[in-house]
């Protein structure tokens, strides 16, 4: 079986400028005064920190020790050093016969520290999901009214597999308001995103298949994958500049002859990234180049908070004459409960997606549908209210984090719910194990990444009112403080 190999330019840039910088206790870059560490070990640290922040994927290759020697102007004794040293710490592995792939070693895994002695003597805040409470007025008069036209859906069976046509003309409008002409036969209705996920992987895919997924991604979308037998193939976000490795996903896409690609291009689950419009135009044309189905998640799309996006991807794909395949959801946009998704694509592939359907269910509750049509009737009210809460919301988070967690680094979101926090240990997991002691619950870095990967990250949504998000952050604050002592002891090699 062929393994995937990083490009040896690629992986110069991620390193940056890793000879002369080092990073202090809170986690900044800063230039070292005088180099304290030989190169072949300075190069060895860049790597592994890009291993542990999930920017070079686990069981990937990495470069041959000459292409690595020429891209980084080194000579090929000192990669071969630095690559022996990872191996001594179990971040490379060796087959015999085979090229060294990438792996955490077992001490660099989720250590299951828990600090058990203080409970919590307020309510728990929950923060491991990204989702508003619904706008109470607006939901009430959408389903008042769906009641109202609930009559003239109740002489017939009520399964519609593809979905009500009233709301699929609802639907396509928004899209061809957005820039992307779409008529009622390219539009299927789901109980969600998430069954939009399941019903096009177990149409597309087969079980071994590879799946592209940008890195880190949506926690659910990843289980979807492996539920169906296919593999994910991770390509980093970028945490500067341009966070899409376009070259990273076309080379990945001909390594691995993936068949399928699933990316959050609309304000990215969990990093609030947004893909600028000359990038969507190149997705378009990798996905046509390599014979790839591109399925673009659309469901953080209306929640902007800094400028609306670029037009859709797929309104690109019509230009370079490639079927892109869009999902998206009223759960994130309106209220979780409201379990309505929709998949838009080409005609044939909505008419493949009904057969396949019957093995999931029958069709989505009439009454949400109808629910959901009465909201997309008054969308852009709606969502400019819940965007304004949105970005109230986020200052309050910032606020919180500067008062509270100032070492922490992140990029701001210019939309979605939820900032990626970058900790300066990688602790995710035991920080997650232990917050709930001190009165919130959070979601772990590994939980969107593949094998272990961003266990220096947490996601924090913004979602939650003002003072909840202070508390919340107060009380990760204190479990992170009293993880200190746990990590100076038992990870002093992982803290950076």
């Amino acid at each position: 079986m062929a393994i995937r190999v990083l490009n040896a330019t690629s992986l110069a840039r991620d390193l940056g400028r890793w000879k002369t910088d080092t990073e202090d206790a809170s986690g900044s870059r800063r230039a070292s005064r005088r180099p304290s560490r030989p190169t072949y070990r300075a190069l060895a640290d860049g790597v592994r920190l890009l291993i542990h922040d999930g920017r070079i994927p686990l069981g990937v290759g990495l470069p041959s020790e000459r292409d690595l020697s020429a891209a980084l102007d080194l000579s090929r004794t000192t990669i071969t050093s630095s690559y022996a040293v990872l191996r001594e710490e179990g971040y490379l592995i060796s087959k015999q016969g085979a090229r060294s792939t990438v792996a955490l070693p077992d001490m660099a895994r989720p250590n299951g520290l828990l600090v058990q002695s203080r409970t919590s003597s307020g309510p728990v805040i929950d923060m491991s999901h990204a989702a508003m409470a619904a706008p109470t007025e607006a939901m009430m008069s959408a389903y008042n009214a769906a009641l109202q036209a609930l009559p003239a859906y109740l002489s017939n069976h009520g399964m519609e597999p593809i979905g009500l046509s009233v709301l699929r003309q609802s639907i396509a409008r928004r899209f061809s308001e957005r820039g992307l002409p779409t008529t009622e036969d390219q539009i299927m209705v789901t109980s969600g995103a998430q069954q939009a996920v399941r019903l096009l992987l177990g149409t597309l895919t087969s079980p071994g298949d590879r799946v592209l997924i940008d890195h880190p991604t949506y926690p659910n979308a990843l289980e979807a994958i492996r539920r169906v037998g296919a593999r994910p193939v991770p390509v980093p976000i970028r945490p500067d500049g341009d966070p899409w490795d376009l070259d990273g996903i076309r080379s990945a896409a001909r390594q691995t002859a993936s068949k399928v690609a699933y990316m959050i291009p609309d304000f990215h689950n969990p990093t609030g990234r947004c893909l600028a419009a000359d990038g969507r135009a190149e997705l378009a044309r990798i996905a046509r180049d390599t014979s790839m189905t591109l399925i673009v998640d659309e469901t953080m799309v209306d929640l902007w908070l800094d400028a609306p996006p670029p037009p859709p991807v797929a309104s690109f794909g019509r230009v370079s004459g490639t079927d892109i395949v869009t999902i998206g959801s009223a759960s994130k946009s309106y209220w979780g409960g409201l379990r309505i998704g929709w998949i838009r694509a080409n005609p044939s592939l909505i008419s493949r997606l009904a057969g396949s359907r019957a093995a999931h269910d029958l069709g989505t509750s009439v009454m949400d549908q109808l629910a959901a049509g009465f909201l997309l009737q008054d969308a852009d009210a709606i969502l400019e209210a819940r965007r304004v809460q949105l970005r109230e919301r986020r200052d309050a988070l910032e606020n919180a984090l500067a008062e509270h967690l100032p070492g922490w680094s992140y990029r701001r979101s210019t939309g979605g719910m939820s900032l990626w926090l970058q900790l300066p240990a990688p602790v995710s997991s035991a920080l997650a194990a232990t917050v709930p002691a001190f009165g919130a619950v959070l979601a772990a870095g590994p939980r969107f990444g593949v094998e272990g990967a961003f266990e220096r990250f947490i996601r924090m949504p913004y979602t939650r009112e003002p003072a909840e998000l202070a508390a919340a952050v107060s009380a990760t604050a204190a479990a992170y403080q009293a993880l200190a002592p746990n990590v100076d002891a038992e990870q002093p090699a992982l803290v950076f």
